[in-house]
């Protein structure tokens, strides 16, 4: 079988790569070292920076009580009456003073709806949440209004944490789903114009309430 000119002289090319081999230009990429810079200042303010950034809304409450307060505010401003929420903690937390406002009624036609998260990563501004959460799969999607609750301990630096965070809290039972949910929804498939709230909530809150988590 004749090999041309031009298939020899490339064949000619990889024997002589092969034979003296090129080295690794940036050899501390192929270890476990971190690529981002770890965060200069507190957590709490380096995901409030980003979220914001990206046209999230953020709340700081310093404890459960003034969670009630800046929600029983949001409610009233929004003028809701149908706030939808599946979690059985965060209902109890919200029943006495928003009954029967927030409540588990239809998702389809709520104003908004809240639910918990596994982590919240800084770096990114994202919120990390999973179908092992009792809101399930659908809940911070479908509303016009998210809304998340979650507390400075599930405050992680980057998204490697954040999926460690969910490995330990599991272990061999990894969720089936994990999301990243990082601002409202957006896209710019149109004429490159950015439009907000296509394909899921137009608004998101984060509710940081200071503390652990409660069990």
């Amino acid at each position: 079988m004749k090999v041309s000119a031009a298939k020899e002289n490339i064949l000619k090319k990889i024997r002589k790569a092969l034979i003296h081999s090129t080295p690794i230009p940036f050899p501390q990429s192929e270890g476990n070292d971190a690529v981002f810079e770890p965060s200069k200042q507190e957590l709490e303010v380096e995901f409030a920076e980003k979220f914001t950034n990206l046209l999230g809304k953020f709340i700081f409450c310093a404890d459960e009580v003034e969670l009630l307060s800046q929600m029983s505010a949001l409610v009233a401003a929004n003028k809701w009456t149908d706030v939808f929420c599946k979690d059985e903690r965060l209902k109890k937390i919200f029943f006495k003073k928003f009954s029967p406002v927030i409540s588990e009624r239809e998702l389809a036609n709520c104003q908004a709806s809240i639910t918990d998260c596994e982590a919240l990563i800084a770096r990114t501004g994202s919120i990390v949440m999973s179908s092992a959460q009792q809101s399930g799969r659908t809940v911070s999607v479908y509303a016009p209004v998210h809304i998340c609750i979650a507390y400075t301990s599930q405050l992680v630096y980057d998204i490697k944490d954040g999926l460690k965070k969910i490995k330990e809290r599991y272990a061999d039972h990894i969720p089936s789903l994990i999301t990243f949910a990082t601002g409202p929804s957006r896209t710019a498939d149109i004429e490159k114009t950015l439009v907000v709230g296509v394909h899921g909530p137009k608004e998101v809150y984060v509710f940081l309430v200071d503390g652990p988590t409660p069990k």
